[in-house]
């Protein structure tokens, strides 16, 4: 059976694609464009000889990217502004953070919503400065916004009502009710300032926050390219500081994710060939493989396959992000508010 395994060799190894025939051309778009990794693709193989028409799919994805890279910076860049008085650090997150910092993982990434995250205590002042300069609630349902503040990460998601354009003001990098607790206050404390005013993760931690969105909040969705961001942040840190790894297994002690960061590198180096430290990644563990198969989980079209082991790492994500009851409770609500 296909998966997409022919487009991690692809971002591996870019020369493979000369041997790529017209269908499997077809196959290797269509599973780029599903994993949001069609930039990264055309990026990759930019100098590379490929078909007249598979040159111009590849440039259309990389003017693409560079007005989605653009918009992300301006839409940072209206935040700043919105947040003029705002006296704490604002620290940007995932994508935006990674063109802003100018990183490798930047290049030819999709970038979706602004995120930021500012202090705990702070998401008062920084909500109203953001009401107050045009944006407003996606979800203004009583449970939902009582639910976000609670028990998530972030703030309800506010959408501008000029730009169309959604923010998302976390106040730390896993819910509130997950297993793991990173340590939000060291991860503030140790962010770096740009040239802009606006702030971005220390290395080791801007890595675990990638770690732990891939492997402790979700169901591998979009899991290519988390683990393509991986990939590309450890080869970019660990070249540039010899501490690099010491300083990372200090900092996912630190935020509870040793073993979600072990996993990571265990599977950037086995799907991307990322050069790891041994020590660091421990052993090969047996779910490994259950993690590959679901990272996998598409065919030459595009499509999600392998629904018995997506429907696990499903309902795995949900057992991570609350206790049992409260999942029973909140599962319960939000059916009876849907009328399923």
């Amino acid at each position: 059976m296909k998966d997409a395994r022919l487009l991690v060799d692809a971002l591996r190894e870019p020369a493979s694609v000369r041997a790529l025939t017209g269908r499997q051309w077809t196959d290797l778009i269509s599973i780029a464009r599903a994993e949001s990794l069609i930039g990264s693709l055309a990026h990759r193989v930019r100098d590379i000889p490929v078909p007249s028409r598979v040159r111009a799919v590849l440039q259309d994805a990389i003017e693409a990217h560079e007005l989605a890279r653009l918009q992300a910076l301006w839409e940072a860049a209206c935040a700043r502004r919105a947040l003029a008085d705002y006296p704490g650090k604002i620290v940007l997150m995932k994508g935006t953070a990674y063109v802003a910092a100018d990183l490798a993982s930047g290049v030819g990434r999709s970038i979706g919503d602004l995120d930021i995250m500012v202090a705990r205590n702070d998401l008062p002042i920084v909500e109203a400065a953001l009401l107050d300069a045009g944006w407003e609630w996606v979800k203004p349902d009583p449970y939902d916004d009582l639910y976000y503040r609670d028990y998530m990460h972030e703030l309800p998601p506010l959408i501008h009502r000029e730009r169309d354009r959604m923010i998302d003001v976390h106040h730390t990098t896993l819910p509130l009710t997950a297993r793991p607790t990173p340590d939000a206050r060291a991860m503030l404390d140790s962010a770096a300032a740009l040239d802009n005013g606006l702030h971005v993760m220390a290395p080791a931690d801007m890595l675990l926050h990638s770690i732990a969105h891939l492997f402790a909040d979700g169901d591998l969705a979009g899991g290519l390219r988390n683990l393509w961001d991986i990939n590309l942040l450890i080869r970019q840190f660990s070249e540039a500081d010899a501490e690099f790894w010491n300083v990372l297994d200090g900092r996912a002690k630190i935020h509870d994710l040793a073993s979600e960061k072990q996993r990571a590198l265990r599977l950037a180096a086995r799907l991307y060939g990322t050069p790891v430290n041994r020590l660091s990644a421990g052993k090969t563990a047996l779910p490994d493989h259950l993690y590959v198969r679901r990272l996998l989980a598409r065919d030459g079209y595009g499509r999600e396959t392998r629904k018995v082991t997506r429907l696990a790492f499903y309902v795995r994500s949900h057992w991570l992000r609350m206790p049992p009851l409260m999942l029973a409770k909140h599962l319960w609500t939000k059916w009876r508010k849907g009328g399923k």
